[in-house]
């Protein structure tokens, strides 16, 4: 497949058809015991994140006090319910995505979205440092108008910090409202910890990410 086609979001008729049935996942988080869908409890939101490879995207918010529970899956494209393998063909228009639930009372949105912007780079379009494709771009997709308000408010920031750090990049993170969510398969979900020396691609800018 050629960079172009890697890179190049498809058209509607252009995607694959995918399947009606959700991907197969655990009932429960692996390292929390959380449970991996919802309906959550009462207090929890949630919130979507694209910064990459998910494997070790999923770790990064796993570890912070007050998220509930997370998991990985697609996002942001057109064929429903796919397979890794389609995604990677880069003809489903998916993202990469971890999904955080996580307790306001103990976690701030805010609080999450530092790490985001800090742990990738979000300027880099269709990829994260090696890894090609339009399921590696960067995205925010909220579930309230709070978060949507505040993403937007908090990436704006980071484009000025990227600037006075020297960093000549222009943000393409999209943030909208939160698609369609499709859980990735069993083996995908908290791969980290399955695979403690499995991949992780992340590498930030080097430009920390103050909040207001």
């Amino acid at each position: 497949m050629s960079l172009f086609a890697k890179t190049t979001l498809p058209a509607a008729d252009q995607a694959l058809p995918g399947r009606s049935r959700p991907l197969d996942v655990p009932d429960v988080h692996f390292v929390n015991g959380a449970p991996l869908k919802g309906p959550f409890p009462e207090g929890i939101e949630v919130a979507y994140f694209g910064l990459g490879c998910f494997w070790g995207a999923e770790r990064l918010f796993w570890e912070l006090p007050g998220v509930y529970s997370t998991a990985v899956g697609y996002g942001g494209g057109i064929t429903p319910n796919p397979t890794y393998e389609e995604v990677c063909s880069g003809q489903t228009g998916h993202i990469e995505l971890v999904m955080v639930a996580y307790d306001p009372a103990k976690v701030s949105y805010a609080d999450l979205l530092k790490p985001f912007f800090e742990e990738h780079d979000p300027t880099q379009g269709m990829r994260q440092g090696n890894d090609i494709g339009t399921q590696y771009r960067s995205a925010l997709f909220t579930t309230t108008p709070e978060q949507r308000l505040e993403a937007e408010a908090v990436r704006d920031t980071y484009q000025n910090a990227l600037i006075a750090g020297g960093k000549k990049g222009v943000i393409t993170t999209e943030v909208s409202d939160a698609p369609p969510f499709y859980y990735a398969e069993d083996y995908h979900q908290q791969y980290l910890a399955k695979n403690p020396n499995g991949y992780c691609g992340l590498k930030g800018t080097g430009v920390v990410c103050v909040l207001g």
